[in-house]
């Protein structure tokens, strides 16, 4: 697999919030991405326990309102909202902790389905300050572009296919790209540039597993 990264990466829109969510300051990520498909096609890609696996992880459980998912290496949860074709949400749970995730689906003017992903979670200062938000917002680019790849061709694509390119050159230029972008996102939200480009930093490492570079992520 090979993509072409900035058309990639400029395909989604990245923000960052903060607000309170069940009475606690919560960081938020939030990404955006048209797809050339229709609404009800893309709602089943998101939603179909036959078709997540096509883009993202093999997924176990009763994918319906109150029912528990697991998906394959990573995160289980609850259903929280489903609300066809338009709004999902679910808990996200992971290593002992608790987030919460929420997919929204439109239609757009030119015929084609937008994509709205919030991940929400209650992060200390800390935590935040050394990864910021490309510790998840990288993972979800690459999910997102996972999504694509496969609405718009009707390609599988292969866990262990995707966690090679993640290694190549390419997937690590995707990398470079998505950390760089949730920092500009980071920094229009009001964190510190030096800070952000830091923490920026230290997501690119440890997606690529190379060395830390704090002069890598540009503001």
């Amino acid at each position: 697999m090979e993509f072409d990264v900035p058309r990639q990466i400029g395909a989604v829109t990245r923000k960052v919030e903060t607000r309170l969510y069940e009475g606690q300051p919560a960081r938020v990520v939030v990404a955006t991405r048209a797809y050339d498909t229709t609404l009800d096609d893309l709602w089943d890609a998101v939603t179909s326990k036959e078709r997540i696996p096509r883009w993202f992880l093999p997924v176990s459980g009763d994918l319906r309102l109150g029912g528990r998912y697991q998906l394959q290496g990573n995160a289980g949860g609850t259903i929280t909202r489903c609300e066809p074709p338009r709004v999902v949400g679910m808990t996200w749970e992971f290593g002992g902790e608790v987030t919460w995730l929420e997919v929204t689906l439109e239609p757009t003017p030119d015929g084609r389905a937008l994509l709205r992903l919030e991940h929400v979670a209650h992060v200390t200062d800390a935590r935040w300050d050394e990864y910021g938000p490309g510790a998840v917002g990288v993972g979800w680019d690459s999910a997102l572009l996972g999504l694509g790849h496969h609405v718009e061709s009707g390609a599988t694509v292969d866990p262990r296919e995707a966690m090679a390119w993640l290694g190549s050159e390419n997937g690590r230029e995707f990398v470079r790209h998505s950390s760089d972008d949730w920092c500009r996102a980071s920094i229009d939200a009001g964190t510190d540039a030096a800070a952000a480009r830091a923490a920026a930093a230290r997501t690119t490492a440890a997606y690529t597993g190379l060395p830390v570079d704090t002069a890598s992520a540009s503001g």
